[in-house]
C-alpha cells in the first residue's frame, strides 16, 4: 500500500493509502475512455491548379459539397507547378468562388493564404440540427 496524492490543487491537499499500481491502471482507464469520446476531425483535401476548367471545378466542388454534409472539414488548395507561380490571383479567385458557392454547407475558417508552391483555404461544415 501506498501514501497517494490524488489532487495536490485542493486545500489541504487530498491523499488517500491505496495501492500505486492500481491507481496508475485506473487512471489511464479513465483517460482512454475520455479520448474515445472526443470527436475527432477528419479532414478532407481538394486539389485545384490554377487554370482547372469548369466542368473538373463543377465535379471537385459537388465532392466538396458531400465531404462537407459529412460533417468533416474541407481543405481546398490550389497547386502551382513551374513557373505557373504567375497565376496567383487566379487560383485566389478560384478559391474564393469555392467559398462563395459552398457558404450554405459551410463557412470559411481560413481565408486563401499562399504557402510555398501551394494556395490553402480551410472551410469547416456548418453546425446541422
Amino acid at each position: 500500500m501506498d501514501l497517494v496524492e490524488i489532487s495536490p490543487k485542493a486545500k489541504p491537499p487530498v491523499c488517500k493509502v491505496i495501492d500505486y499500481k492500481k491507481f496508475l491502471y485506473e487512471q489511464k482507464k479513465r483517460e482512454k475512455a475520455l479520448k474515445s469520446k472526443a470527436t475527432k476531425v477528419v479532414v478532407k483535401e481538394i486539389r485545384f491548379g490554377p487554370q482547372t476548367d469548369e466542368h473538373d471545378y463543377e465535379f471537385k466542388k459537388k465532392h466538396a459539397i458531400k465531404f462537407l454534409q459529412d460533417g468533416a472539414k474541407l481543405k481546398a488548395f490550389v497547386f502551382f507547378k513551374g513557373r505557373s507561380i504567375i497565376f496567383k490571383e487566379q487560383g485566389q479567385i478560384l478559391l474564393l468562388k469555392l467559398a462563395q458557392e459552398l457558404e450554405d454547407y459551410g463557412k470559411v475558417e481560413q481565408m486563401p493564404k499562399l504557402e510555398g508552391k501551394r494556395m490553402i483555404m480551410f472551410i469547416a461544415p456548418k453546425k446541422t440540427k
